[in-house]
């Protein structure tokens, strides 16, 4: 268990995760049509996503999000009629993670490219352990064949994700993220809508 370093491309943002690290989380990458278009709302798609458009994420209780500089650079776009909020820096244009749009559900998931592996001579494999599962595959562009890609996401992937989020419910760790509001669960910043529908590039 260790504190996981978060900070912006520009460093105006910088956070913690407290008591995570390999274990304590789940990885996975997705590559859903949704990632995929925030990574170009972002206009960082090369960074963010992988050769097949896959991005790099890190499930962890959101209550132990911990802001240190730049709250005020904070920004979130919904990109679905679902409540999914997607969290990026609007110095820079980083992303952070994804979120539901309350924190009755206490997770985020984290984009790789907001965690700090500068201390990290493994990367991310030693500070956040080895990716679980590829998901929504269905999405993915190029070949894949030489990947174990899933259509959705397998039972393990939600068995983790059940561990992550039940303990900070019934702690009521839940309501300690700093991205919402304690006593309303509202998003602390007011978020933008893009329509859908979004399509995937063709391979």
């Amino acid at each position: 268990m260790t504190d996981i370093p978060i900070r912006c491309s520009c460093g105006s943002f910088k956070a913690r995760v407290e008591r995570a690290g390999p274990g304590y989380g789940n990885r996975v990458v997705c590559y859903c049509d949704f990632c995929q278009e925030f990574a170009r709302h972002l206009g960082r798609e090369n960074e963010i996503l992988d050769e097949h458009g896959g991005s790099d994420i890190y499930q962890v209780s959101s209550g132990r999000l911990k802001i240190t500089e730049g709250k005020e650079h904070l920004a979130c776009v919904y990109l679905t009629a679902r409540p999914i909020l997607r969290w990026y820096t609007a110095c820079c244009n980083t992303p952070v993670g994804n979120t539901l749009g309350s924190n009755k559900l206490p997770f985020i998931g984290l984009l790789h490219n907001c965690i700090d592996t500068s201390a990290q001579p493994g990367g991310l494999d030693e500070l956040i352990g080895p990716i679980v599962a590829r998901v929504n595959g269905g999405s993915a562009t190029g070949d894949t064949s030489h990947l174990d890609i899933h259509d959705s996401s397998p039972l393990k992937v939600y068995w983790r994700f059940a561990k992550t989020v039940l303990p900070p419910r019934i702690t009521g760790e839940h309501k300690k993220s700093p991205l919402f509001d304690q006593e309303t669960g509202k998003p602390v910043v007011k978020p933008i809508r893009r329509e859908p529908p979004y399509k995937s590039p063709e391979p």
